[in-house]
């Protein structure tokens, strides 16, 4: 074998590799086909049957969760960028505390399959709903887009697949694969697959961090020295005159970068409340206890996680060096595999690969069912065929909608192939805060809320993030945007949460008061508040 670093880019062996990652795919997918035999209702589709215990749960919260933005993307982004590219594990932590303390007990005695039933409990079901898959299915595409375009630089820098049109077919099989996790499986065989991903992941980059500060005698200074010593001996301008031990070197040169930084993190920590697959886990367990020990659970994994991406990124910065990991293949995407490689060789690089595979898939697997049972449940079954439609014909809807977003997934992938993603999926984090988090805290807090304040919350929220992103320089206007041959950035912001969410807050009010001055429904209100608090009246709730 030969285990050289190539010029062309790769590293490694491809073949070793590519059998690695094989392995894991055959044997979670057996784990998928044994638990897909107990999915007999669309509970046990959907939810898994509510079956899993909250440390279960908060294992595949955090697999869910840690996507290949927490282990690609922030390592590079702390490599190349230093301290500034620790915000995005600060702000991915931080917002869980959001999600404990406001939503997960709440949603889980209120709801029963999707974020939808929780936000239509006491509003006009139809155009509620429909929102609510609308925000659901936009912020699923977002986050499979970052996951697809991950899958591409990692498979760029490990097969030696340069052109986009080789790594385009990568991103395609990514894709294909996804869809029959989610068509075979379901929720159960989605859970357990991200259980497995949530272990190995968690463990490689233990075994990693552990190996990077033996080499450096276990002294965390001599790894910042080391790594802000590369970064000054870089041929790089612009990178040779970073200070990474100190914030600043991403967003701190304009006025404009330093709002930047500001809605960035606004996006990050508000998001992950509002996120429709993470909500969607919440109801994977029996009771509101165990919602809230899963929620302990995968903050304790997740915290221990992204202290891991801080000796990673460092370390990368110091053994590989950032303009190696900029020339590579995959870019800043590249520098936890190029580590891997230089603390390894073949076999360390092989297992973190197929690790990083891992992560991608079980992500893009449950990102998949949670938009598929979105429109299945909410749209098809709720809003088409009025709450009439069987369990068995939602099932079978939901499928075919997993195989229509995993054609949409692959294509968009394929655009912003070569992104940080990291940074796309703040943009997933920007839809969601602004969208869906107004309108889940006012349903669940505010008595007066109304379904005119949701409407104009959630498509204003909606509406107004994707526009900015569209006009913003994520997308056009510099060689690192989307679409670097065209420049229509007319708003300044590459993430525009500082904009979006607090108007999306300000339209819940001010449409609330335009849509009436009392409640809709007094007695659903009343109803609601009793079971979000207690559980009683939930499906398998008790009370505490």
């Amino acid at each position: 074998m030969t285990t050289q670093f190539l010029a062309a880019g790769t590293v490694g062996n491809p073949v070793a590799n590519i059998a690695i990652f094989g392995l894991f795919v055959a044997v979670t997918m057996v784990v998928v086909i044994r638990a897909s035999r107990n999915n007999a209702s669309a509970a046990d589709y959907f939810t898994g049957g509510r079956g899993f215990s909250g440390p279960q749960n908060g294992i595949a919260i955090a697999g869910d969760y840690l996507s290949a933005a927490s282990f690609l993307g922030i390592a590079g982004a702390i490599a190349v960028y230093g301290y500034d590219g620790f915000l995005y594990s600060i702000g991915f932590l931080v917002a869980w505390l959001v999600a404990l303390l406001m939503v997960a007990e709440m949603l889980r005695n209120t709801g029963k399959f999707t974020m939808a039933d929780v936000l239509s409990f006491r509003l006009r079901e139809r155009p509620v709903r429909t929102a609510a898959a609308l925000s659901t299915l936009t912020v699923s595409l977002f986050y499979l887009l970052a996951q697809m375009a991950g899958a591409g630089g990692l498979v760029a820098l490990l097969l030696d697949i340069e052109d986009r049109a080789g790594q385009s077919v990568v991103i395609a099989v990514v894709g294909v694969l996804m869809i029959v996790y989610v068509l075979v499986g379901g929720m159960k065989g989605t859970t357990w697959v991200q259980i497995i991903k949530a272990v190995l992941l968690i463990t490689g980059a233990a075994l990693m961090t552990v190996m990077v500060l033996a080499k450096f005698g276990f002294n965390f200074s001599d790894i910042l020295g080391s790594a802000q010593q590369m970064v000054s001996d870089s041929t790089n301008k612009a990178v040779a005159s970073r200070d990474v031990l100190a914030p600043g070197a991403q967003y701190g040169a304009t006025e404009t970068s330093k709002l930047n930084f500001v809605s960035l993190g606004l996006a990050l920590v508000l998001g992950t409340a509002g996120l429709p697959h993470v909500l969607m886990r919440f109801y994977t367990v029996p009771t509101a206890k165990e919602a809230r020990r899963s929620v302990v659970w995968a903050i304790a994994l997740i915290g221990a996680f992204y202290l891991f991406t801080l000796v990673l990124g460092y370390g990368a910065a110091a053994i590989v060096g950032p303009d190696r990991i900029l020339a590579s293949a995959g870019g800043q995407n590249s520098a936890a595999p190029l580590l891997a490689f230089e603390l390894g060789g073949v076999l360390l690089l092989g297992i973190i690969s197929a690790v990083a595979f891992a992560t991608i898939l079980a992500v893009v697997a449950g990102l998949t069912i949670t938009a598929a049972a979105s429109f299945a449940h909410d749209i098809y079954g709720s809003v088409l065929k009025h709450g009439n439609a069987d369990e068995a014909a939602q099932v079978r809807v939901s499928q075919i909608t997993a195989v229509v977003i995993g054609a949409l997934a692959i294509g968009l992938g394929i655009l912003a192939n070569g992104q940080n993603i990291a940074f796309l999926v703040a943009l997933a984090f920007a839809v969601a805060a602004a969208a869906n988090l107004p309108t889940i805290v006012y349903s669940l807090f505010w008595r007066r809320f109304n379904t005119t304040g949701a409407l104009w919350s959630m498509y204003g929220g909606l509406i107004s993030t994707i526009v900015l992103i569209v006009f913003s320089p994520a997308v056009s206007g510099s060689k690192s945007a989307m679409l670097p041959g065209s420049d229509f950035d007319l708003f300044p912001l590459s993430n525009p949460g500082i904009v979006s969410i607090p108007l999306a807050f300000a339209l819940g009010v001010i449409g609330t008061f335009v849509g009436g001055r009392t409640p809709e429904n007094p007695a659903k209100a009343a109803e609601m508040e009793v079971r979000s608090l207690t559980g009683v009246g939930a499906e398998k709730a008790v009370v505490h």
